[in-house]
Formats: C-alpha cells, sequence, structure tokens
C-alpha cells in the first residue's frame, strides 16, 4: 500500500481488498485518460480520478494485444498550481516499472532537485518524435506529506526582510558563476559558509534553532525524491476528499526563494496552518513538465 495514501485523504485503507475496490473505482470513473505507444511497441496507459480540488489518484499499466488494460502501479497525486523553476531538466526511467524521474539542478536549493514525474505520456510522446532536447520547458512542483507541523514566523523588520532579499540574490549569482567554473565564486561560497557555520555555533548555545533557521531543504532517508523541508506558508486551503469525508491541507509552500505546494491530511498535521507561518516537515516530491504549446 502506497505511504502517501493518507496525504490525499486515505487514511483508513485498512487491507488489499479495500485498495482493488478504491483503484477499480478510480479506473471505472478517470475523469482523465491518456494512452501512448512507446518505442517498444506497448500501449502505456494513465487513468486519473480527482477526489477533491487538484488531489486524486493516478493507476498506470498497459494493454495487451487482447485491448485488455494490464494494472501496474498507482500513486496519489496534487496538482500543483504555478510554475515553480525554469532550470534545465533531465528526466530519467525507474528500472522497475514504467514511470519516471525528473532532475533539476536548482541553485537556490543548494541540492540537485529530484522529482517524481506526473505527466509520464507527454514526456514519452515527445521521447518518440525524438524532439528532445525542448527549449522553453518550466517545471510545477507539488509535494505529499504524511508528518508535519507549523510553526510560528520568524520576526523581521522590513529592513532585514529586504537585506535578506539582495543577499539571496547575491548568493544564487555566485553560485551560478560557480557552476560555470568562476574560482573567485567558488572561493567566497565557501568563506561564507564558514562564517555562516562559526556564527550559528555560537548562537545555537543560548537560541533555539528554528529561531535561526528560516528556511531549510535538504535530502531525506534513501529515497532520492523524499525532502525534510522548512518553509514560508504563501497561501493555504482545506478541502474534503468527496470519497471519504477527510479533510486535507494544501499550502504553498516558499522554501529557500523556491515554491511549491504541499498537500497534508488535516490529521497529520500539527498546528493551524496561516500565511507567513511556517510548515516544517517531510515530503515526497513530483513535477510535472510544462511543454511550450509551439511544440
Amino acid at each position: 500500500m502506497h505511504r502517501y495514501l493518507r496525504a490525499v485523504g486515505f487514511s483508513n485503507i485498512k487491507d488489499r481488498k479495500e485498495l482493488t475496490n478504491l483503484i477499480t473505482s478510480t479506473i471505472q470513473q478517470a475523469q482523465r485518460r491518456s494512452y501512448i505507444t512507446n518505442n517498444d511497441n506497448v500501449i502505456l496507459s494513465e487513468f486519473d480520478r480527482d477526489y477533491a480540488d487538484d488531489i486524486g489518484i493516478a493507476v498506470c499499466g498497459e494493454f495487451d494485444d487482447e485491448d485488455k488494460f494490464i494494472y501496474e502501479y498507482y500513486y496519489p497525486y496534487l496538482v500543483p498550481s504555478a510554475i515553480s523553476t525554469e532550470e534545465d531538466l533531465n528526466v530519467e526511467r525507474h528500472a522497475a516499472n514504467y514511470s519516471y524521474a525528473g532532475v533539476c539542478n536548482e541553485p537556490r536549493i543548494g541540492v540537485t532537485l529530484i522529482f517524481y514525474l506526473q505527466n509520464m505520456i507527454p514526456y514519452v510522446k515527445y521521447e518518440n518524435e525524438d524532439k528532445f532536447p525542448i527549449k522553453g520547458t518550466t517545471l510545477s512542483l507539488s509535494a505529499l506529506s504524511v508528518k508535519g507541523q507549523i510553526l510560528m514566523p520568524i520576526h523581521k523588520t522590513e529592513e532585514e526582510k529586504e537585506a535578506a532579499k539582495k543577499k539571496n540574490i547575491y548568493r544564487n549569482k555566485l553560485i551560478n558563476n560557480a557552476r560555470r567554473g568562476d574560482e573567485t565564486a567558488i572561493e567566497s561560497l565557501t568563506l561564507e559558509d564558514m562564517d555562516l557555520y562559526t556564527t550559528l555555533s555560537k548562537k545555537i548555545r543560548k537560541q533555539d534553532v528554528y529561531s535561526l533557521v528560516d528556511t531549510y531543504f535538504m535530502p531525506y532517508g534513501v529515497e532520492c525524491d523524499h525532502y525534510s523541508v522548512l518553509g514560508e506558508v504563501v497561501s493555504t486551503k482545506l478541502v474534503e476528499n468527496k470519497f471519504t469525508g477527510e479533510f486535507v491541507y494544501i499550502m504553498r509552500i516558499n522554501c529557500n526563494d523556491l515554491e511549491f505546494d504541499v498537500c497534508i491530511n488535516r490529521e497529520d498535521l500539527l498546528g493551524e496552518p496561516a500565511v507567513g507561518r511556517r510548515f516544517k516537515g517531510n515530503i515526497w516530491m513530483q513535477g510535472y513538465i510544462n511543454y511550450p504549446e509551439a511544440n
């Protein structure tokens, strides 16, 4: 059973029989159906059903020679609400299934961003037509969480906010230069990190870590698309899963200047989300690649 089913409002699925009924219902009442024949002459298909605004379950598989659908895997999803980044992307297929992982070198978060690709069918279509690389693609990110909490914001004056914004812009510029091999930029970043470590080491003795660290984004666990995040809540809404009656929070998070949506069951969130407060939790990152209409 998928660990993140509860994030989209299915926390009471107890056994394989209930899960099978849910998958069957998703296929039979799917709101979106996608099909594509890949280079191995396999007809891949995906059935998506929304169980509330922007959240649902996707069932993927293939059709055999007798046009019978063979179920392969499923996953819960959150449809992202806006573009998160315009950085270059790479996509690779997973070894076990016809599913894909995306990779994005996003300088704002300091790590290579790896995500689970939501729109597999369009990617396979462009791959069949040998259209890669495609210029002008963007990436919309969303994430599911099964455990999180709300923290109060760090008080900052307008001057401090403006100074932090300018500092982030300057740091991102240094990171971009360092990626191009600029040794001066690499040295500056190294010295900056050393100074930051020294400052934090002194303050951490008397202050709580979350009063010093405003936001972070770092890998979590052994799976490459799982992260531990702390970010500011930009917007929030509460939706109801029409199938189970469970309530789910959908929040837009600003984490290291990278914005993405997070979905979490109300029962799994400690605290009340509100704009300006901070969300802390572990997430499974998903991504939707936006292809230019010209292609």
